[in-house]
C-alpha cells in the first residue's frame, strides 16, 4: 500500500532535521573544537579584564538571541511546510492582510533592536571610558614594524602622569614585553612614527588604532596574572604579521621592583629575571626578516 503524502513529507522534514544536526556535529569535529569550545562562539576563553568580561558577556546573549529569532524562524518555516502542504489541485483560501501578524513582525524586531543598542550603549561606554587620574600611564609608540613601551615616570611624586626614560624596545631579535601591574588603572597613550598601526592584545577583546600626529588613547584593568600575546592589527607594510608583542601582567609590587630595576640600568630580561619572570616572551617568537634566506 502506497505511503500517503502526510507520512512522506513527515520523513521528508525529519531527514531535513537530521541531516542538519549530523552537519552541526560534523562542523564541530572536524573543526577541532571542544563542545566547550563551541559555546564561546571562536572568542579567548581567558578575559582576563573587566572589559573583556563585558564584552564577552554582550556577544554570548547577542549569539543566542540571534539563534533564539532562528530557531523560531525555522519552525516556523518548518510547520508552515508541514501544516499547509499542497493537498490537492484546489487554490487554498488566500489572505490579503493580517493586522495581528503584521504588528507582531513589526513590534518584535524593533524590541530585540533596541534592547541590542541599550547594552551595547552602555558596555561601549564602559570599555572606552577614560579616567582623569589613572593609576599608570604608559606611552605605546608603534613602527614599521615593531613597538617601543615608555613607562611612566618614577619619580617622587606617585600620582605624575610623565614618562621617564624607561624604555623597551623590539626588533628583529627580540619580541618587546610590555610589563603592568595586575588590579591597577592603566591608560595607554599611543602614537605612530610613520603610518597607521593597531594596538591589539587578542585576550583583551579590544583594539586601538595607532595613527601618526594623533595620539589615541584608551584604559584598561587587567586583574589575572599571565603573558598576552598582541599583534598590529591594521595592514602596515612588508613585516605587519611580524609586528608582534607580549603583555605581562604581574602584581603591583613586581611591577614597582622591575621598574626601579631598570632606573637602575637594568635591561628587560635582567629585570624580568629579577621578578621571577620568563626573560622573553613566551607567547610568540621572532620572525626571520631576511628575505635572501627566505629565498634560500
Amino acid at each position: 500500500m502506497a505511503a500517503s503524502p502526510s507520512s512522506a513529507a513527515s520523513r521528508r522534514v525529519s531527514r531535513l532535521i537530521g541531516l542538519s544536526v549530523v552537519g552541526a556535529v560534523l562542523t564541530t569535529v572536524l573543526a577541532g573544537c571542544s563542545v566547550e569550545d563551541a559555546f564561546y562562539f571562536g572568542w579567548p576563553r581567558t578575559k582576563p579584564s573587566p572589559q573583556s568580561e563585558q564584552m564577552f558577556d554582550m556577544w554570548i546573549y547577542s549569539a543566542i538571541a540571534a539563534l533564539a529569532v532562528g530557531v523560531f524562524v525555522w519552525g516556523l518555516i518548518f510547520w508552515c511546510v508541514i501544516r499547509y502542504r499542497k493537498k490537492g489541485e484546489d487554490l487554498p483560501p488566500q489572505t490579503r492582510y493580517n493586522l495581528p501578524m503584521e504588528l507582531l513582525f513589526t513590534v518584535t524586531p524593533f524590541i530585540v533592536i533596541a534592547v541590542l543598542f541599550y547594552y551595547t550603549a552602555i558596555i561601549q561606554s564602559n570599555v572606552t571610558k577614560v579616567d582623569e587620574n589613572p593609576d599608570q600611564t604608559i606611552q605605546v609608540t608603534a613602527f614599521k614594524w615593531n613597538w617601543q613601551f615608555q613607562y611612566p615616570s618614577t619619580g617622587s611624586d606617585p600620582n605624575a602622569n610623565d614618562v621617564d626614560d624607561v624604555k623597551t624596545t623590539g626588533d628583529s631579535n627580540v619580541i618587546p614585553i610590555l610589563v603592568v601591574p595586575t588590579g591597577q588603572n592603566i591608560r595607554f597613550l599611543e602614537d605612530s612614527q610613520d603610518v597607521i598601526h593597531s594596538f591589539w592584545v587578542p585576550d583583551l577583546l579590544f583594539k586601538r588604532d595607532v595613527i601618526p600626529g594623533v595620539t589615541n588613547q584608551f584604559q584598561v584593568t587587567i586583574n589575572e596574572p599571565g603573558a598576552y600575546v598582541g599583534r598590529c592589527a591594521e595592514l602596515c607594510g612588508t613585516y605587519h604579521s611580524m609586528m608582534n608583542f607580549e603583555v605581562r601582567a604581574v602584581p603591583l609590587a613586581d611591577y614597582n621592583t622591575y621598574l626601579q630595576l631598570r632606573v637602575e640600568g637594568a635591561t628587560t630580561q635582567d629585570a624580568l629575571s629579577a621578578i621571577g619572570q620568563e626573560p622573553y616572551a613566551v607567547t610568540t617568537k621572532p620572525f626571520d626578516t631576511d628575505r635572501q634566506a627566505e629565498q634560500g
